[in-house]
């Protein structure tokens, strides 16, 4: 199975903005363990900006764009420096490709980067993908990495999109308000009372929140793509979910 896991800013870093090394490390390990098993993997990430606060002792997530992305330069070395010194320990060669807007909506190079993409794949190579926050200004920014997990599955012609996030899927209500809210376990088609179940954004580092999480659900539902919404918090699940099991939210991909 081809599969992209997309992993927000709150399992990889911590409130402080640096790097969780337990969730990366296990997240390494179990997405290694994939490969080896025979899937194809490719790893949307974020982190850039959170790590890049952490690493540059900001006081939180800068709000002008030069020290946005000043934080996202130091950041994205951090962030490939740990990764590739990471999945070498499992004899796993990463590449790094870093996509703005432009990248995707423009014929030429979104074909250029398909290419690439499936290249990287044959050679055995476990690409990981971030948006280019350095360069990305407001007329080219993808704006989240869930849309970019979306876009990225899409380009991938990948069986599955996982979204690992701070909460374990969709609810009835804001599970973090609403004590009786209810895991919603399968998702036929995002209606728009689907879409009214979601909230603002999650954690202070983060730039997502479910609506996003539900606009790439149909972004890749729309292509035969089924969308997992789970929580990041133990990698290990990713394991449940290879082998097929139910584990938070699935969105079913129109086939």
């Amino acid at each position: 199975m081809r599969i992209v896991v997309k992993v927000g800013t709150s399992t990889l870093a911590h409130s402080t903005g640096r790097m969780n090394i337990r969730h990366v490390e296990e997240l390494v390990k179990v997405l290694s363990d994939l490969k080896n098993a025979g899937h194809e993997v490719i790893l949307v990430s974020s982190g850039a900006i959170g790590m890049g606060v952490g690493k540059l002792n900001l006081p939180g997530k800068p709000t002008d764009m030069p020290t946005k992305q000043a934080a996202a330069a130091v950041g994205q070395c951090e962030l490939m420096y740990t990764y590739d010194r990471l999945f070498l320990q499992y004899n796993h060669t990463v590449a790094q490709i870093l996509l703005t807007g432009e990248d995707v909506d423009d014929q030429q190079r979104r074909e250029n980067f398909e290419n690439t993409l499936e290249r990287l794949l044959e050679l055995g190579a476990l690409p990981i993908i971030n948006e280019n926050d350095t360069v990305a200004t407001a007329e080219i920014k993808v704006g989240d990495n869930d849309t970019l997990g979306a876009i990225v599955a899409k380009c991938a012609k990948a069986e599955l999109l996982v979204l690992l996030s701070d909460i374990e899927g969709l609810y009835t209500a804001d599970p973090r308000k609403d004590p009786a809210a209810k895991l919603i376990p399968v998702v036929e088609e995002v209606t728009p009372d689907i879409e009214t179940l979601a909230g603002g954004v999650g954690s202070g580092l983060a730039t997502g929140g479910m609506a996003t999480k539900l606009r790439a659900a149909k972004m890749v539902n729309a292509v035969g793509c089924d969308m997992i919404i789970t929580n990041g918090e133990h990698p290990e699940v990713l394991y449940d979910i290879a082998e097929g099991k139910a584990v938070g939210t699935r969105f079913i991909g129109k086939k």
